[in-house]
């Protein structure tokens, strides 16, 4: 086939030359991060022959709404469009001895069809986990992901860009060349009236729900760090027992997860603290529900209190807590932080009262936090 023009973005071009198997776009509103991707396949079609392509997204009208329809403009403008080519009613295009497939996943037998060699999942996030692993274990070759980054907790999170065959590629706006100046301006314009759409579609960056309660970073304890005390929540078979170590420097608090676990018995709970080799005269603050087993682990030698009075106050603790910068560590830990919302009503209003899930390291970090910072003269010992 003889060569032909096409005008492309630095997006295209990370694309393109990213080593590994699995390419992350993540990025705001018109960054053109689709457009490049299909650019990109259609090069990749020219340039081989009997692959198969297919361009993945959860339903069919935003299918041929948004990437099947700009893929037959990029083939117009290319010049290279020929109507014999499009099976239009099996959403199909061949291209240089290609196959290029257009597979909605409103039918869950779609997903698991037969294999192949490349891969693009437009608007990744509105698929499950399901959806994009039986996608994966069929794919040989390579695989191409873009989304905004709207959702604050998702697998592509967790579960891709945790791995080292990934490559991650954010853009916005900035990046796309041909955008009109009008289009610009209104993208700029959400500076001054949306800060949570500015973030995700001006900035690319990953959304943060308005219900969230907590926003932190996952950062270590450093040197210079106080120790404050250890706050504990008890559990058993549904949800886990866990123990926090909390420490203090200037207006930040520093938080680590130092067990989470369920169907532990108190005996059990002071093996673990022996095992930590967390200090006997250090303070540990622990529901004040827990009376019983409060003065087991007492009577075992640990230096376990019940919450002094407003401490059980969950608004009481939650309002200390956001007068600081809040610094976590710990898997379970982090996943609290990211799913502790307040309750919204039916029309959308949050109301003052927080979900009662995902707050098991949570409670203990209130515990911690409230019993010493409602007070002065805290943290005789500097236990790390």
């Amino acid at each position: 086939m003889s060569s032909v023009a096409i005008k492309t973005s630095e997006i295209f071009e990370k694309n393109y030359n990213a080593p590994t198997k699995i390419v992350v776009n993540q990025g705001g509103t018109r960054s053109g991060k689709t457009y490049s991707l299909l650019q990109l396949i259609i090069v990749l079609a020219l340039s081989e022959k009997g692959k198969v392509f297919t361009i993945v997204r959860k339903s069919l009208p935003s299918l041929k709404m948004t990437a099947m329809r700009d893929f037959i403009e990029i083939l117009t403008n290319m010049n290279l469009y020929d109507e014999k080519y499009h099976n239009k009613s099996e959403h199909i295009y061949r291209l240089n001895g290609n196959i290029i497939e257009f597979v909605s996943l409103d039918q869950p037998q779609k997903k698991r069809g037969a294999r192949r060699h490349y891969l693009f999942c437009n608007e990744a996030n509105e698929l499950t986990w399901e959806d994009f692993f039986q996608l994966l274990v069929r794919t040989t070759d390579k695989i191409y992901l873009d989304y905004n980054p709207s959702d604050d907790f998702h697998w592509i999170y967790d579960r891709l860009l945790t791995r080292d065959d990934v490559t991650f590629i954010k853009s916005t706006y900035l990046d796309n060349p041909f955008l009109d100046y009008s289009i610009v301006e209104e993208i700029e314009r959400l500076q001054s009236t949306d800060e949570d759409y500015w973030r995700i579609y001006g900035l690319g960056e990953r959304g943060q729900s308005k219900a969230t309660i907590f926003t932190f970073m996952e950062e270590e304890i450093p040197e210079q760090a106080k120790f404050l005390s250890y706050g504990m929540d008890f559990g058993f078979t549904n949800d886990p027992t866990t123990l926090v170590g909390v420490y203090h420097h200037d207006n930040n608090i520093f938080a680590k997860e130092l067990l989470y676990e369920t169907n532990l018995t108190n005996r059990d709970i002071s093996e673990k603290l022996k095992a930590l080799g967390i200090d006997r005269r250090a303070e540990i603050f622990a529901d004040s529900a827990e009376p019983k087993s409060i003065e087991e682990l007492y009577r075992m030698g640990w230096n376990i209190k019940p919450t002094k009075k407003g401490a059980d106050s969950i608004n009481a603790g939650i309002d200390m807590l956001k007068r600081y910068k809040l610094h976590i560590t710990g898997a379970n830990f982090v996943k609290e932080m990211r799913n502790y919302k307040w309750v919204e009503d039916k029309n959308g209003k949050l109301l003052n009262k927080p979900i009662d899930a995902f707050n098991h390291a949570i409670d203990a970090l209130r515990y911690a936090t409230y019993n010493k910072l409602s007070r002065p003269n805290y943290g005789r010992y500097a236990v790390r």
